[in-house]
């Protein structure tokens, strides 16, 4: 049983390697492939339509005789910025709402769980659908959206762990000596919840991925001529039958972005709760 256990967690050690690898990897390719890849996400080539993966189009052709490989790089930029700047403002949400419940508690904290379990009652996916029907769908809408339906995890986490902090002796010290509240917070609560709000971005980075790739499939997302992986599946979904490919690609890099993610967040976790045992 122990060498199970230990096995298991040398896995997880291991694990991050290739998955930090796998999320350089298509970071880079969606950020500078096209300086290497010369073919253009736009042009339409009626010789070439829906053609298979082969030397001059690697991932092969859509039904306008659009370039896959080059229109994945290009989807790569908008569905990374929408995933890492919603992940920013979620995370940030949850971390300034958790510390406040936590650090000021009483009618505060009442206030913020009751709002938490007011947004909690609606499932995510749906919400963010409600949402994004009312408005014009753009990348910056997208975001703005995730992050107002995707803070309430982080809050719950960082909430639950400042009210362990906030009961350590040394922070009634600090609050008897009058030190400033802003102090105490960015000073003391910041540096113990990093790792924690470093689990609950990977989480969330994740997540906005494939809200974001959803939406766009289901047409409500990001809208042509912008390109997203989410709205390149949802343009192969008519040909699937004929040209896999098409939506075959895009779904492996969203695939391998989020399997990676979810190894790095599980990495993060084994190292918050080792440092906490050993604490």
């Amino acid at each position: 049983m122990t060498n199970k256990i230990k096995l298991r967690e040398e896995g997880v050690k291991k694990a991050p390697i290739v998955s930090f690898a796998i999320l350089a990897f298509i970071i880079l390719l969606s950020l500078s492939g096209g300086f290497f890849y010369q073919q253009s996400p736009y042009d339409m080539d009626t010789k070439a339509l829906l053609q298979t993966p082969d030397f001059s189009h690697i991932f092969g052709t859509d039904r306008l005789g659009r370039d896959v490989l080059a229109r994945i790089i290009e989807g790569g930029k908008i569905s990374l910025l929408i995933g890492f700047c919603s992940a920013a403002a979620t995370s940030l949400i949850g971390l300034m709402v958790g510390i406040s419940a936590g650090f000021f508690a009483k009618n505060t904290d009442k206030i913020i769980v009751v709002m938490i379990d007011l947004f909690l009652t609606f499932p995510t996916f749906f919400l963010l659908l409600a949402l994004i029907s009312y408005v014009n769908a753009s990348a910056l809408t997208i975001i703005i959206v995730i992050s107002v339906t995707g803070w309430m995890s982080m809050a719950r986490l960082i909430r639950s762990e400042s009210f362990a902090i906030n009961s350590q002796p040394f922070i009634k010290v600090l609050r008897l000596a009058n030190v400033s509240k802003i102090k105490i917070i960015f000073k003391y609560f910041a540096p113990i919840l990093a790792p924690i709000f470093l689990v609950g971005f990977t989480f969330s980075l994740s997540g906005a991925i494939l809200a974001e790739s959803g939406l766009s499939f289901l047409g409500i997302g990001v809208m042509p001529p912008d390109i997203s992986w989410g709205n390149i599946m949802s343009e192969g979904k008519e040909v699937i039958d004929a040209a896999w490919w098409i939506s075959f690609f895009p779904g492996l890099m969203i695939f391998l972005i989020t399997f990676s993610l979810i190894n790095i967040n599980d990495y993060l976790q084994f190292l918050t709760n080792q440092k906490e045992t050993q604490n």
